[in-house]
């Protein structure tokens, strides 16, 4: 693999470093440009990881069912708990899922790698949101940014800084010589073997 078990779990790491800081601050405004608030994207970030996990482990051919819906009492120190525990069910999981187990996901059949990649690309960019929305630094994860990039995004640019580049990909910023991104981007989560070529887009709402 070239996105690891271990790379969701530094990944969720590194999200706990960059917002720990801030736990006792104001988290109802908004996560940098999203409509959701700083507590309800950190929330989203658990759930999504503990969503893609239960669609491996099951080997889900259609979306199952949400195991939980938003909860405005949780804490923010709970909210970095959920991340790290759903970082480390995703990363087991991965670590006992067979090379063949493909998975249901609206971007295509994922195997345990895209799942992986997926986990680790909503951790670090909803914590780049989270951080502008709290008004912290983020430290650039370059090395997994970039193959996260290579994994997910295989049509982006590669002459330009991994971070900057996987930000690109998300629609968070233009980078020299490209737009910023409309909000239609998407993953190419299925083995990269099977890629056609073309830069994928979302065909429905992002939300499943």
């Amino acid at each position: 693999m070239t996105v690891t078990p271990d790379d969701v779990v530094e990944a969720a790491a590194r999200c706990r470093a960059a917002l720990v800081g801030a736990v006792d601050g104001d988290w109802s405004g908004s996560a940098g440009d999203l409509e959701w608030s700083c507590a309800r994207t950190v929330e989203h970030m658990g759930n999504a990881t503990l969503r893609y996990a239960t669609h491996l482990a099951s080997r889900a051919t259609e979306p199952l069912p949400r195991l939980r819906r938003h909860d405005p009492d949780l804490g923010h120190g709970e909210l970095l708990v959920l991340v790290q525990a759903g970082a480390a069910t995703l990363a087991e999981t991965a670590r006992a899922a067979p090379a063949s187990a493909r998975a249901y996901h609206p971007a295509g059949m994922a195997d345990a790698e895209g799942f992986l990649a997926m986990g680790c690309d909503e951790i670090l960019v909803h914590t780049y949101d989270v951080a502008r929305g709290l008004d912290l630094e983020v430290e650039p994860a370059s090395d997994l940014a970039a193959r996260v990039v290579a994994r997910l995004f295989p049509w982006a640019p590669t002459d330009g800084d991994p971070w900057e580049t996987l930000l690109w990909a998300n629609g968070r910023a233009a980078l020299p010589g490209h737009k910023r991104l409309d909000a239609d981007w998407h993953w190419q989560c299925a083995p990269l073997a099977e890629w056609d070529g073309m830069s994928k887009k979302r065909k429905a709402p992002g939300r499943w």
